[in-house]
């Protein structure tokens, strides 16, 4: 019995029927799956599939950083509205973060979003879920500066070193663990013992990152069974109690 923090069992690749992903993770043992948002595109679709499973998927809602355009402060005065308007269909703001992998142009952009974000989220109580990748000092940078932030690292693939470094300058967050964990020549699975399983989140991205054996594959949140048979293989305790950790470690952050 597992907790897919992070799904977008939403977007297109999974229409016509996403609901049947959601059933096929649902009869896989997973209890609870967290749809976070991408965009403004992503809003409407992101509820109605919610809206057909109250009580086995949350929300959140943010602006995904690689969104942030020129445009970015118009589109986030929507997410913010939402925010304000159903404060308690979401249970954090996400996915915010800082992405420079494909482009650096809007970097500057991307950190002022990524601090308005994460200032909107101290004020609703909210945790945050922060994407990162190829940015992780201008995302510390950011999250230094902001007391009382929690939230997770969503798909971390970083080293020992990253993890010092994010408990060193910005405070005791929780790692989000995917099907790359998975990957033969993966490293994260070494960071694992630094992080410890009571700072460890399961996560999927679907519909990217699918776990072996469905590398290459469309990814769904029924697969998390085989990242989670992973990880606790690699830190040699049962599965089941790897749940039980993981599923608690989500229920107190996002207050499930």
């Amino acid at each position: 019995m597992a907790i897919d923090t992070h799904t977008h069992l939403y977007l297109p690749e999974f229409q016509p029927a996403p609901a049947d992903a959601v059933k096929r993770a649902i009869n896989a043992g997973v209890t609870h799956m967290v749809f976070p948002n991408v965009d403004l595109s992503t809003i409407e679709p992101m509820k109605r599939l919610h809206d057909q499973f109250p009580d086995s998927t949350s929300m959140a809602m943010g602006l995904h950083p690689t969104e942030i355009g020129p445009v970015w402060k118009e589109d986030i005065e929507v997410t913010d509205n939402e925010l304000r308007t159903h404060q308690s269909d979401y249970v954090a703001v996400g996915e915010i973060g800082i992405d420079l992998y494909w482009d650096k142009t809007h970097a500057e952009a991307q950190m002022q979003a990524f601090e308005h974000q994460c200032r909107m989220a101290v004020e609703l109580n909210l945790p945050v879920i922060i994407h990162c990748r190829e940015g992780l000092e201008e995302t510390v940078e950011v999250i230094e500066g902001i007391k009382g932030l929690q939230g997770v690292f969503h798909s971390f693939g970083g080293s020992v070193e990253d993890v010092e470094l994010i408990r060193r300058r910005a405070g005791d967050f929780y790692f989000g663990i995917n099907g790359i964990v998975t990957f033969k020549n993966c490293s994260v699975r070494n960071t694992l013992p630094t992080i410890t399983p009571d700072r460890l989140l399961l996560e999927t991205d679907s519909p990217y990152l699918a776990p072996v054996p469905h590398r290459g594959k469309r990814n769904e949140s029924a697969y998390i069974i085989h990242t989670a048979a992973h990880i606790a293989s690699h830190l040699g305790i049962p599965v089941e109690e790897l749940d039980s950790i993981t599923t608690a470690n989500a229920r107190t952050l996002f207050r499930l």
